[in-house]
């Protein structure tokens, strides 16, 4: 009888004992992250039969148990992928929206100073001062324009390093995750359990692996675990690892890509297949906000660049030669895709000639075994390059010419970005003040002779005068008897454009063509307004000019470019292009900044909930041991009494 009593007080003193060991584990590992609080479970002991009935035994530790649920870990490892993404995001964001709006350092105060310095030197009738003033101005434009892309690539640098040191990270979590799950699966194996401390230790790097990316997390056999990524890409299956590789873009070497090992094959993966976590937040940041604002920015460069010369090329200078180009446009970035074919003689070039009709997207070039395609990535929109010639082909698409030759196989492709380096090489041309174009390049005149009231306007060309100029002088002479001017050049048609907007055509040769009061007649390239009334045999000469110095005609055109609408088929100027791009990025900023406050709300109750069920509450745990002293307390004075018992009988033998 006294040997049961002791048997029972010592299992009695046993589970005390663990119960104190696993509060006092649970008490010192409190502040330790990852950790699941765990409780003694106790179990009575087999039963015996006395003949009149069972009698116990005592207790037994059956489980040490480990409080954890599933399901709100679940909830805290998404909510941890989408914080982290979020802060990733909004710290690279943040930096393009400060640059861009700063009214110091941004561009609006370069572009209005510019347009200032144009204006002001069509008010000073061009002297050398006002021309000084307005190079000195356009090349601060294009040094801002440089700075700011410069900045931009340092952020485009920055996610490059970002991504380099997540691939690391999570390859590193893979491997311990992986090497867990062997440990794990050994002791549960031997010992039909599972360590505690293990499982711990595998969901806190399970937790830090989806601060990187977002992991999608199954059970696995032998209490092992199964991680993917992205599009169901698995990261960790048992004890194996799949790895991802930091690797430099086919078309792009300046651009780091995440790569997905699988044997001795790599495949690059697109930016949007991973989310979540510090990598996908930052893929996402460079996907969705810098290349599109750096596009953009370029898009501006090449747009004020392509107008201004374009219109300056229209003007003389003070030598009386017709002006050049004023800034430089850079031509589209071209990247041959390094796993195109050796034989592949293909070689692209592309340009913006239309800045109203781009559509702010980046385009592939592709060989499909018969056709090269264009294919526009915004939406995938396809364009064939038909007719094709190997000896070169040219077809604009979008605002964009493309030039493409050669011979190609099958698959090979090239990436078009028509405009992210526009910014980059913005850059001044004109660097005398002398070559700057003001003054236009024909005069009109009229005979003090003239017995009418008509008077003809100073005239201005458009681009066609450059390849069709009419031969100058051209003399116009009114016919009262027949209404008509008589003298327009015989191999150009004239177009009579009426102040109400109403266009009439003359085929060439049209040396005749009906006077209209207020009408504009325009031929090769040359227009100019007739107001008034005409007398019979009054004439007007139109001829090329030949002292333009105090001429300003051409560059108070030049200054209206600041409002002409030039992007987005016609409907947005140069500036409104600029305040699109720094209002988008500053929306952007304001909504992942608000997602990111929220996200962070969500994480925090998530692990709220969480630790309500494995946290350690130190109140709890300090019972806990109290209760467990007085059961071991309790269990020693029944091993006591057993002790006692038994001296009385070895007495009674005596």
């Amino acid at each position: 009888m006294s040997g049961n009593l002791l048997s029972i007080g010592k299992s009695g003193l046993f589970a005390a004992q663990a119960g104190l060991a696993t509060t006092g584990h649970n008490i010192t590992n409190a502040s330790v992250a990852g950790y699941n609080r765990q409780v003694v479970v106790q179990a009575t002991g087999p039963m015996l039969d006395t003949g009149v009935g069972f009698q116990g035994t005592g207790t037994q530790v059956s489980q040490i148990k480990r409080y954890s649920d599933e399901f709100l870990n679940s909830q805290v490892r998404n909510a941890q992928a989408s914080k982290s993404g979020l802060d990733s995001y909004y710290a690279q964001i943040s930096q393009i929206d400060n640059m861009l709006a700063d009214q110091t350092s941004g561009l609006s105060p370069s572009m209005q100073s510019f347009f200032k310095g144009v204006q002001d030197m069509a008010a000073n009738r061009a002297s050398v001062p006002s021309r000084q003033s307005m190079l000195s101005s356009a090349d601060t434009l294009a040094t801002r324009f440089q700075a700011l892309d410069a900045r931009l690539d340092e952020i485009r640098d920055g996610v490059n390093s970002t991504i380099e040191s997540s691939v690391t990270m999570i390859n590193s979590y893979a491997q311990q995750i992986a090497d867990l799950n062997d440990k794990i699966g050994t002791f549960a194996a031997a010992q039909q359990r599972a360590p505690n401390d293990l499982l711990d230790k595998r969901d806190q790097l399970v937790l830090e692996l989806n601060s990187q990316v977002k992991a999608t997390v199954t059970p696995g056999d032998n209490n092992s675990l199964t991680i993917s990524i992205g599009s169901g890409q698995p990261l960790v299956v048992g004890q194996r690892t799949f790895q991802l590789a930091a690797m430099k873009s086919p078309t792009d070497l300046t651009r780091v890509e995440v790569g997905y090992v699988a044997g001795t094959k790599v495949s690059v993966l697109a930016d949007n297949a991973l989310s979540g976590g510090t990598l996908g937040g930052a893929l996402e940041f460079r996907s969705k906000t810098l290349d599109p604002a750096q596009s953009a920015l370029g898009k501006v460069a090449i747009g004020l660049a392509i107008e201004f010369n374009a219109q300056h090329k229209l003007g003389l200078d003070q030598n009386g030669v017709a002006g050049k180009d004023f800034f430089n446009v850079a031509p589209a970035y071209v990247g041959k895709n390094i796993n195109n074919a050796l034989s592949s003689t293909t070689a692209v070039q592309a340009k913006v000639t239309d800045p109203a009709k781009l559509m702010d997207s980046d385009y592939k070039v592709e060989f499909d075994g018969t056709n090269f395609n264009v294919i526009r990535l915004s939406d995938n929109k396809v364009t064939p390059v038909t007719p094709y010639s190997a000896s070169g082909t040219t077809q604009t698409i979008d605002g964009v010419e493309f030039t493409i030759s050669g011979t190609a196989a099958k698959e090979d492709n090239f990436l078009v970005r028509p405009t992210i380096g526009g910014a980059a090489n913005f850059n001044l041309l004109v660097k005398d003040t002398a070559s700057i174009a003001a003054a236009a390049p024909i005069a009109t005149s009229a005979p003090v002779g003239n017995t009418g009231t008509a008077k003809i306007s100073e005239g201005k060309v458009d681009s066609s005068f450059l390849s069709g100029a009419p031969a100058l002088p051209v003399t116009l002479a009114f016919n009262s008897t027949t209404g008509n001017l008589n003298g327009f050049p015989s191999g150009l048609p004239v177009r009579v454009t009426a102040s109400d907007g109403t266009v009439t055509n003359y085929p060439a040769p049209a040396t005749t063509v009906a006077f209209a009061a207020g009408a504009t007649y325009t031929f090769g390239g040359v227009s100019v307004t007739m107001t008034g009334a005409p007398g019979n045999g009054d004439t007007f000469k139109i001829e090329a000019n030949s002292g333009g110095v105090g001429d300003t005609r051409n560059i108070s055109l030049l200054g209206d470019l600041q409002t002409k609408n030039i992007f987005n088929n016609g409907s947005a100027t140069i500036q409104s292009s600029y305040a699109q791009l720094v209002s988008t990025v500053g929306n952007k900023t304001r909504e992942v900044q608000v997602n990111g406050e929220a996200a962070e709300a969500l994480l925090t109750q998530a692990k709220a909930s969480a630790s309500d069920v494995s946290g350690v509450n130190l109140d709890e745990e300090a019972t806990n041991l109290i209760k467990y002293q007085q059961a071991y307390q309790a269990a020693g004075k029944v091993m006591q009494i057993a002790g006692t018992i038994f001296d009385t009988l070895l007495s009674i033998g005596r």
